[in-house]
């Protein structure tokens, strides 16, 4: 079974690397496809494509790691149709607002939607929109362990020179180093 799992990656961090495992794990995936969006639809980045296609092929080393030229999931698996069924795993939050994307019953058709819920996150909100959904029976749950860390969070920080080799993978701090993202006086250390 493959499974899909897409992202800014502005930077990758452990809850990223967390989730991905757990998927695998819970999940039974023969293979994870990291799709990384070159110009996500849902919200701006201001780190070009090739460097957080760079972060996430360190972030990720065992897993198949591409850039994503479309900015809505469905147009992602329109374009591939040698995923046979795959599972696309997001968050609780992410799926929250799922009913939101561009062709929610379209996604569900061509891919089954795993989603990681963490302790404490409301599971009325859950329900709720799998009652919105043609199809809830393609979507499955798992549980994993929240992981407080945010991408915007980490680029501030990095913005400001301080260390965040708790929350991120030492390749993946390597990788910032020598590419030298995210420093002070950089372009692209904010936003969303």
């Amino acid at each position: 079974m493959i499974g899909l799992f897409g992202g800014s990656f502005d930077p990758p961090h452990r809850g990223h690397v967390e989730l991905a495992r757990r998927a695998k794990e819970e999940l039974g995936l023969g293979k994870l496809v990291v799709l990384v969006a070159a110009d996500p639809g849902h919200k701006a980045v201001a780190t070009p494509a090739d460097a957080r296609l760079r972060l996430a092929r360190a972030a990720f080393p065992d897993d198949e790691v591409v850039l994503d030229e479309h900015p809505r999931t469905v147009d992602t698996l329109r374009a591939h149709p040698e995923w046979v069924d795959p599972v696309f795993v997001i968050g609780a939050d992410e799926f929250a607002d799922f009913p939101t994307w561009k062709e929610p019953a379209e996604v569900l058709r061509r891919t089954r939607v795993a989603v990681a819920t963490r302790p404490g996150f409301p599971r009325e909100r859950l329900q709720a929109v799998l009652e919105q959904l043609d199809q809830p029976d393609r979507v499955l749950f798992f549980e994993i362990e929240p992981t407080p860390v945010a991408s915007r969070d980490l680029r501030a920080r990095l913005s400001r020179g301080e260390d965040v080799g708790a929350e991120v993978p030492s390749a993946v701090v390597q990788t910032i180093k020598t590419g030298g993202l995210y420093g002070p006086g950089r372009g692209y250390n904010s936003g969303a």
